[in-house]
């Protein structure tokens, strides 16, 4: 069983920054950032496979970056530019599954952490 723990949510202005932070106990395969707005369905942000390969969603792209070159099985996801539209609840995961590309499926993924808000206004 994995565990993952989120750090770094809160409130920004559009156009600021923030980093989330997710580190998990355990061994991981993939890992992804998910977010969530009430009553919508769960959302793929940004996703590495274990082959360190990385893909973003169109509402992302060139604005987020997932790194996790400081541990094996931490990520972290730089959000810059934000826009108020990027509110919602953000949900780290991972899998044990091998996976020959990154993918932003919420069903690809077995563990989840428990979320961290991220308003923008």
């Amino acid at each position: 069983h994995v565990q993952l723990v989120e750090s770094g949510g809160g409130s920004v202005q559009a156009g600021g920054s923030l980093t989330l932070s997710c580190s998990a106990s355990g061994f991981t395969s993939s890992m992804a950032w998910f977010r969530q707005v009430p009553g919508k369905e769960r959302e793929g942000v940004a996703s590495r496979n274990s082959l360190r390969e990385r893909v973003y969603s169109d509402s992302v792209k060139g604005r987020f970056i997932i790194d996790n070159r400081t541990a094996k099985d931490t990520l972290t996801l730089q959000m810059n530019s934000l826009k108020p539209e990027d509110t919602a609840i953000y949900y780290c995961a991972t899998s044990h599954r091998f996976h020959s590309s990154p993918t932003l499926s919420p069903t690809d993924f077995d563990y989840w952490g428990q979320g961290t808000q991220v308003t923008v206004s």
